[in-house]
């Protein structure tokens, strides 16, 4: 590895780590001694990269930290061609439109050689199962950013109707569904609500009380639990 590829490669590290992580992990995962792994981070910090703490405390990067165009691997290049097309094909077409135009991005400052590389990926993706929903998923989508309540229809598996009040914090994408995870204010617990069941969608313009980071955490615990019926 290239001394600018070792550079790039710690930079990555530490886009992993929200909080200060110490020199000696970093030097483990990116497979330098210790001496090694301070002088590189002087570099860094001399050519600009905001990069704080010192040695014994640990180090960070601050946010918003931009690299220029980066060198990717054919497989790095594979996984974002492969993703990009995948969510280009799903039925939410503004999430689908942002795919492409991020994908337009990303050749856009590629060197030549990359940017056919990516032009010519041989990783293709199938034609998507037809949407049943009849809802716009990216009001879905902006109440999960803004932490807002949905209100909406709910068909249960019977074909039962009832009115609901939800607090969304995630959405998942499936091969033939699209799943809202939410707080339910009616039931008083996390539910899973698939999109093709709800009706007459409506984003509130009320926030709910908690933090959709908190929400998400919490209900990853409950996941190896036994569940009550939806």
């Amino acid at each position: 590895m290239s001394r600018s590829e070792r550079l790039l490669d710690l930079i990555q590290c530490l886009r992993r780590h929200r909080r200060p992580v110490s020199g000696h992990m970093l030097a483990d995962e990116t497979g330098v001694s210790i001496r090694t792994l301070y002088r590189d981070i002087a570099t860094l910090q001399g050519q600009g990269a905001p990069i704080e703490g010192e040695a014994g405390l640990g180090y960070v990067l601050k946010p918003g930290f931009m690299l220029p165009p980066l060198m990717f691997s054919d497989e790095e290049i594979e996984a974002i061609v492969l993703g990009s097309r995948w969510v280009a094909r799903q039925p939410d077409q503004r999430l689908s439109a942002a795919a492409a135009n991020a994908l337009a991005k990303i050749a856009a400052v590629l060197p030549d050689d990359l940017r056919e590389d990516l032009d010519a990926s041989t990783l293709l993706v199938g034609p998507p199962a037809a949407a049943t929903e009849g809802i716009d998923l990216g009001l879905v989508r902006q109440a999960i950013r803004n932490e807002r309540k949905l209100g909406f229809l709910y068909r249960d598996a019977g074909g039962a109707v009832s009115q609901r009040v939800v607090w969304p914090f995630a959405l998942g994408f499936f091969d033939k569904v699209r799943v809202v995870v939410a707080w339910c204010e009616t039931r008083q617990d996390f539910r899973h609500f698939r999109a093709d069941r709800i009706a007459e969608l409506q984003a509130m313009d009320t926030r709910y009380p908690r933090r959709r980071q908190a929400l998400l955490k919490e209900w990853r615990t409950t996941l190896d639990k036994p569940r009550g019926p939806r």
